[in-house]
């Protein structure tokens, strides 16, 4: 059996569409895995990942 492989994905967030932004890519089976400060007060750095096909 050959080791489960992951494709990973940086996304911006806006905080005030941060559930919007995460419930799409939720959608298309990318799940959470941190957040961290952007570039500035209002936004936010998703890094997201899934199971490549």
């Amino acid at each position: 059996m050959s080791p489960v492989k992951y494709e990973y994905a940086t996304v911006p967030l806006l905080v005030h569409a941060t559930k919007q932004i995460l419930d799409t890519w939720g959608e298309d089976g990318w799940e959470l895995v941190q957040v961290v400060p952007g570039p500035n007060p209002e936004q936010l750095v998703a890094y997201l990942k899934r199971e490549k096909q």
